[in-house]
């Protein structure tokens, strides 16, 4: 609450409390005054535009922010846990908003976790700081088989569909995408007006449902696919294999969040839950997805394609590598989505135990692609929960060229986390389809917390990289970041994710030990 806001909400409970005690002491009139004076606070929230919540329920919406003042000095912690199952501190979500509310974010006294704990990590400072002159860096895709490649900032907007998130929010994350210069992935629920409305770089994702390039038949349409890919705000195009979050499940759109419009642009029918396919019908095997990506790079005229998938048999993914090698045929990225990744609407079953860690995932591919010569030609993008720039810094350390977040572009609209995004009764207006409620979300102001968002992070980001002595986002390395494994013991991401030589996979000979029976079972013309 800022003091402008504060200093109102005080002088009219002031003003509240006098006309109690007046009524006490002279005319029934002054019992009128506090009710007066709530009148007037109701006003005042529904008018302004800083806080959803206030705007959603006016006057009562100002206890949550009490008790959240009240929570910073008595509380420490999420009961949600990070990567590493520990508990998210309160500091990571506090850090978000702001720096989307561009305030400063700078903390007293030094870090509230335990460095002496394990699981703790951390970067290496340099005593000879680089001096780092830009501030924008940027990572091409696409360079090796596009005639329309794309340079992607570090950070973007992770996939979030019209339909799971409000068309207020969609519009808000793709106008604060369009100030940053940076991605918004539009989910697989398809390319909405909403994620054209401000012509950000458009990331379009393709699901197994085909949502806006798919016929009567549910299956894929060529020529629907080209008028869309062709639109000059959609610069790279992601095939969704599987979702962190559900892996091997289809996506889901639960009926209470259809819309007549929704349902358009999805071509599904009204009333009922939409579910897409477990598994694409578009190709079935190795071989036959990289004859897709091959077909969806010919019809979008030469942009980057990829595909995005959270691990699970490792055979499935070289038997890829394999058909990569066998065709010459390689995607110009792959998306890795980390078994932690968050969801509108998941059974409890796939959220919490099927599929693997972004992490594990990350560097399997990483180590997987190098050591099938691959590497070199393929981007990786990590898409997990990531918050704060060190998140990034160790993401990229272990292999990946860019991030995609979610969560955190979330916060910046400001999400709370009510954790009410599959009953449509969102209390932000970020993840509902109730114009009561979404409508309250103020688009311009929205979209520029998300751009203040990503531009912090941008800027931590590279101060980061330069007091560890680094010049390039490039020169992070698995050695640079340390990791507490127990007690005393530290190891860096070198000693726990042992490298590979590059091109071991190629020679039967050169196969490392613990790969020989996964390499061996994997086929390129069947998962």
């Amino acid at each position: 609450m800022t003091a402008r806001q504060g200093f109102v909400v005080i002088s009219i409970g002031m003003l509240g409390l006098i006309g109690v005690w007046m009524s006490h002491w002279s005319s029934a009139v002054w019992f009128l005054l506090p009710w007066l004076c709530l009148v007037a606070l109701g006003v005042y929230d529904m008018t302004q535009r800083q806080h959803t919540i206030l705007r959603l329920y006016p006057v009562s919406g100002h206890f949550r922010f009490l008790f959240e003042s009240f929570r910073k000095e008595i509380q420490q912690y999420f009961v949600e846990s990070d990567t590493d199952g520990r508990p998210i501190n309160r500091e990571f979500r506090s850090l978000v908003y702001q720096r989307a509310k561009g305030v400063r974010d700078t903390r007293p006294f030094g870090t509230v976790f335990d460095v002496y704990r394990d699981g703790c990590e951390w970067i290496n400072h340099s005593l000879s700081p680089s001096q780092i002159t830009d501030h924008d860096p940027r990572i091409i895709f696409g360079e090796h088989n596009c005639s329309k490649p794309y340079a992607a900032s570090p950070l973007n907007i992770s996939a979030m569909s019209y339909g799971a998130l409000s068309k207020n929010a969609i519009m808000a994350l793709n106008k604060g995408a369009k100030l940053g210069g940076f991605a918004h992935n539009t989910g697989e629920g398809g390319l909405s007006p909403y994620h054209l409305k401000y012509s950000a770089d458009i990331i379009w994702q393709i699901g197994t449902g085909y949502f806006g390039c798919r016929n009567s038949d549910g299956e894929f349409d060529a020529e629907l696919f080209a008028q869309s890919a062709g639109l000059d705000s959609v610069r790279m195009i992601e095939i969704k294999l599987s979702q962190g979050a559900k892996p091997g499940h289809g996506g889901i759109l639960p009926a209470a969040k259809l819309s007549e419009e929704i349902a358009a642009i999805r071509q599904v029918p009204l009333g009922e839950d939409v579910v897409s396919p477990s598994a694409h019908t578009a190709f079935s095997s190795p071989l036959g997805l990289l004859q897709f990506v091959l077909r969806l790079r010919d019809l979008s005229d030469g942009k980057p394609i990829g595909f995005k998938l959270c691990i699970g048999r490792k055979t499935e993914f070289l038997a890829i590598c394999k058909a990569m090698i066998e065709s010459g045929i390689t995607p110009d990225f792959i998306t890795i989505d980390g078994s932690e990744g968050g969801t509108g609407a998941a059974p409890v079953e796939l959220t919490n135990s099927v599929g693997t860690p972004l992490r594990d995932g990350l560097v399997f591919v990483h180590r997987a692609l190098l050591g099938s010569g691959l590497r070199l030609r393929i981007r990786l993008i990590a898409a997990g929960k990531v918050i704060s720039a060190f998140h990034v810094i160790r993401l990229l350390a272990l292999g990946a060229d860019t991030i995609n977040a979610a969560r955190a572009m979330m916060f910046a609209l400001g999400c709370i986390q009510s954790r009410s995004c599959n009953t449509d009764k969102c209390p932000t207006g970020v993840a509902t389809q109730n114009p009561a409620r979404y409508k309250a979300l103020d688009i311009d102001l929205k979209g520029q917390r998300v751009y203040n968002y990503h531009k912090a992070m941008i800027e931590n980001l590279v101060e980061v990289l330069a007091a560890a002595g680094l010049e390039r986002l490039e020169d992070l390395r698995p050695h640079h970041i340390h990791h507490r494994v127990g007690g005393t013991m530290v190891k860096h991401y070198d000693q726990m994710y042992p490298p590979i030589p590059e091109g071991c996979l190629l020679n039967d000979s050169s196969v490392p030990d613990d790969w020989k029976d996964d390499w061996s079972n994997a086929r390129s013309d069947c998962w």
